[in-house]
């Protein structure tokens, strides 16, 4: 593997396909200006220019870690409340990849960057962390399919979307491995998986894409607002 191959081989590959008079081309579009923001950060320009501060990232991803358990509720609801067996057992097998894969990568980047065992496990939360596992835990707790795909194709899609820039790419571990988890032909067939089935199940009732269209907009504030944190 070539430390300065482009983070994006083939750039027609890394489009994720969206219905332009759907649902989630609506919810794109109705947080616009948080989203690009948060996929052009300073975080992400410097991650990939190898510059980012090592204290910055530690921090970073400590907070980020906290959402762990979080997010495999969100998956196992998705199991429990998906409405069609295929899509159950599609979530069912990214289970198993976070448990192989960025589980891993945590525990060897905490090594590396010298974070403490009590920081990994107990740390005190950020306002921004805080108020986003809330986000998750009423999504886990909803029993709402449609509910849980909003929270993650926010987390999943937008992460995509910074981690297929045309870039080179750097060369420490901690900042490489962080981009190669959230790009590819595998992250990008299950992010097109997500944004599909979200599609696929938005609810016709106004009511309800009204509340989940906020449930949207203030999630991907707080994406946003989580890499500003990241800096203080």
């Amino acid at each position: 593997m070539s430390d300065n191959r482009p983070s994006s081989p083939d750039p027609t590959a890394t489009t994720v396909t969206v219905d332009p008079s759907g649902a989630v081309a609506a919810l794109r579009a109705s947080a616009a200006e948080d989203w690009d923001t948060a996929v052009d950060h300073r975080f992400v320009r410097e991650l990939f220019a190898g510059t980012l501060d090592d204290g910055v990232l530690a921090g970073y991803l400590v907070q980020d870690y906290q959402f762990f358990d979080t997010f495999l509720s969100m998956l196992g609801g998705c199991v429990a409340f998906a409405d069609r067996v295929p899509a159950k057992l599609r979530f069912s097998r990214q289970l198993g990849m976070l448990a192989a894969d960025e589980d891993g990568y945590f525990q060897r980047a905490f090594e590396e960057l010298g974070v403490a065992e009590t920081d990994r496990t107990a740390p005190a939360l950020t306002p921004t962390t805080a108020a986003f596992r809330d986000a998750m835990t009423d999504a886990a707790r909803s029993r709402s399919y449609p509910h849980l795909l909003v929270l993650l194709v926010i987390a999943e899609w937008l992460y995509l979307d910074w981690g297929e820039r045309t870039a080179e790419m750097p060369e420490r571990y901690v900042h490489r491995e962080w981009i190669e988890l959230h790009r590819g032909p595998d992250f990008r067939e299950w992010v097109q998986f997500l944004v599909d089935e979200l599609d696929r199940v938005f609810p016709d009732d106004p009511a309800e894409r009204e509340r989940l269209t906020a449930v949207w907009r203030h999630v991907v504030g707080l994406e946003r607002a989580f890499f500003d944190t990241a800096y203080v």
